[in-house]
């Protein structure tokens, strides 16, 4: 099995029975903010999308690259398709030209032509990517991989049981607007993101160890930040607190616990992977140098893309747009139709528009109780968005269905907010149609409360985090009273029960008798 690396999450793998191109991304994503980092737009792209199958893991832009896909890639291309609740992938795809489609089942291997099998996870909860993120396991002669890209599965189980795998290619970097967005001091923002780029190398840690595959790739990250203004989110070696880590930083990290199966894929790196050995072939003759040149590389990648850039700022501006007229005609529906998200997120949010120079020309208030959007006064809030009146415009002119995937990953915006982070309102901004919003209100819905409990130290506590179900036997962390679920980092004070992250999502936990368990264990009892 032949591995070519195309740039972040994207790879061409190659067998005798055929070739399935992934998630290839090339253009700028998230109005003009991220970039494939390094850059990968000169590689034989029209070779490269001559390929058999088409796999692409969710909608999230760099992953989903519309006008690449539309270019480069044969429509004549089979697309494998992950079982997601709605149509929104398949759509995308059949409007580009797209029109032969294999729709999987969750987690049941298919054996395609030459006896080429996959499987593909999909996962499926409304926080997961904008409805939906998925991984990709492939097996041919005797040869696995499995390419899980940044999706977070509760484990690995569904795959490990197909036989031992080969090549593991993961996220480890950041792909999020957490902490830097916030308007809080730089010493608290940076203490922050120390502890998230922790929390990230610490789940790869986990998976990569849950699954033993011979070779890891780190792989969905980092991107890169090339306007002016965001330049500051380009992890340049000098702050541990910045959430992108490159692959370079994650493999010395690695290598400092003493594993040396470590595969970093650039743009352009060939590695051909047997049930015995990975031979790798790289695109520069140095890579560990190649890193060190880190800067001087973004510097000139910077001027080369500074006319796509000031394009895409000058497509933005919509003047003729009513904002607050057209928020209140797409979304007023949607707020009357939800019950669940309005009523998690529990009261107003603040939206604050600004000018081309900086400063707050109008407030538009979202009154979730009360399910109206209208102009803010003096109302308190919990959350606070400040952003460019031309950006909301934008969303507004395209009919933009989430603002996840689109303005907030963009982190062209700051924001404020009082006690604990609200999942249900990003929730909301990504479910911006009514198919949407009703597959997550029956989702949130339907989550089933979870009956088994295991001992945690001195605590009985659920086995399943309330967040997104992670098995907390592998992820929990202790620390005192209180629990962290490692998959995403949400905190729970054990003696209350109470979630620290954010609002609802309780933990059943319960102080184990320390002298009466001791006595019913010798005893032959089970706790």
């Amino acid at each position: 099995m032949r591995v070519t690396g195309t740039g972040h999450a994207g790879m061409l793998i190659e067998t005798a029975a055929g070739s399935i191109l992934c998630d290839p991304w090339v253009n700028p994503a998230f109005f003009a903010s991220w970039f494939p980092f390094p850059d990968n737009s000169g590689l034989d792209w029209d070779r490269l999308g001559r390929c058999d199958y088409l796999y692409v893991s969710h909608l999230h832009r760099d992953h989903f690259d519309a006008e690449h896909l539309r270019r480069h890639v044969s429509k004549r291309a089979t697309v494998l398709l992950p079982e997601y609740p709605t149509r929104d992938l398949e759509d995308e795809l059949r409007e580009l030209g797209f029109t032969s489609f294999l729709r999987t089942r969750d987690n049941e291997p298919v054996t395609l032509d030459g006896e080429l099998t996959v499987m593909i996870q999909a996962l499926v909860s409304p926080t997961d990517g904008p409805i939906g993120d998925s991984s990709l396991w492939v097996e041919h002669n005797g040869v696995r991989l499995l390419n899980q890209n940044d999706a977070r599965p509760r484990d690995l189980s569904a795959f490990a049981a197909l036989g031992h795998v080969h090549a593991h290619m993961l996220q480890f970097s950041g792909a999020i607007w957490y902490p830097m967005v916030y308007e809080l001091p730089e010493a608290a923002k940076r203490a922050f993101g120390v502890q998230k780029r922790d929390r990230q190398f610490d789940r790869t840690l986990r998976y990569i160890d849950e699954l033993a595959a011979d070779w890891v790739f780190p792989i969905a990250g980092p991107p890169c930040f090339l306007d002016d203004e965001l330049w500051p989110n380009n992890d340049l070696g000098t702050d541990k607190g910045n959430i992108f880590p490159d692959q370079q930083v994650f493999i010395d990290h690695y290598e400092g616990l003493g594993r040396r199966n470590g595969v970093i894929l650039l743009p352009g790196t060939a590695a051909t992977v047997t049930s015995d050995t990975c031979d790798v072939t790289q695109p520069v003759p140095d890579v560990p140098a190649f890193f060190a040149g880190k800067e001087t590389y973004l510097r000139e990648y910077q001027q080369r893309q500074r006319p796509a850039i000031e394009a895409a700022k000058a497509s933005w501006r919509h003047p003729e747009l009513d904002v607050l007229a057209e928020l209140r005609r797409r979304l007023h529906p949607l707020l009357a139709e939800s019950e669940h998200i309005v009523g998690g997120i529990g009261g107003p949010v603040r939206l604050e528009l600004t000018d081309d120079a900086g400063q707050v020309a109008e407030q538009i208030l979202f009154d979730f109780p009360a399910r109206e959007i209208r102009h803010a006064g003096d109302e308190k809030v919990r959350y606070r968005f400040r952003t460019a009146r031309r950006l909301v415009e934008h969303l507004l002119f395209t009919g933009e269905a989430d603002w996840v995937n689109s303005l907030f990953l963009s982190c062209r915006f700051t924001a404020a907010r009082i006690g604990q982070y609200n999942e249900y309102l990003y929730t909301f901004f990504k479910c911006l149609t009514r198919e949407r919003l009703h597959y997550a209100e029956a989702w949130y819905a339907g989550q089933d409360s979870d009956d088994a409990d295991i001992t945690l130290g001195d605590w009985l506590v659920q086995e399943h985090c309330p967040h997104l179900k992670a098995n907390l036997a592998r992820f929990a962390r202790l620390d005192g009273t209180v629990l962290t679920c490692q998959m995403h980092g949400w905190r729970f004070d054990l003696p209350t029960g109470r979630c620290l992250t954010t609002a609802g999502h309780s933990i059943r936990a319960s102080r184990i008798d320390t002298d009466a368990h001791a006595a019913d264990q010798a005893a032959g009892g089970v706790a």
